[in-house]
């Protein structure tokens, strides 16, 4: 994304919107399957009682007006700016759980809640 709004702020027309997308739509469902095979292979070593990791899928009710389809058209970016993704799904999902498996120190201060707390007293004084 930051490569395709650097094209777009050198190359693009004032005024124009550009959609940045990578041309893979894709369900949620799954996205999360890929992440838990990726799992598999990368972290073989679940929390206890987990014997594949697609078990921790829980399935929740959709909530009122939930979006059925989530889709972005980037051919005009493409067509008219010459922009692609430089990496593939595969290969960015692939790199993406990689970086969060190697940064779980990041994790844990991110979902410790003490982020929660200093967002509280930094944004609603």
């Amino acid at each position: 994304h930051a490569r395709a709004i650097d094209v777009i702020f050198h190359n693009g027309k004032l005024g124009e919107t550009y959609n940045i997308g990578g041309h893979n739509e894709k369900k949620n469902i799954d996205v999360v399957k890929t992440i838990c095979e990726l799992l598999e292979e990368l972290a073989p070593h679940k929390p206890e009682g987990i014997k594949l990791y697609k078990d921790l899928i829980i399935f929740v009710t959709d909530r009122a007006g939930h979006d059925e389809r989530y889709a972005i058209d980037a051919n005009k970016l493409k067509n008219e700016l010459g922009w692609e993704p430089s990496l593939q799904f595969e290969e960015g999902i692939e790199k993406t759980v990689k970086w969060y498996l190697k940064n779980n120190e990041w994790m844990e201060k991110v979902t410790s809640g003490k982020y929660q707390e200093y967002y509280q007293k930094m944004y609603h004084k």
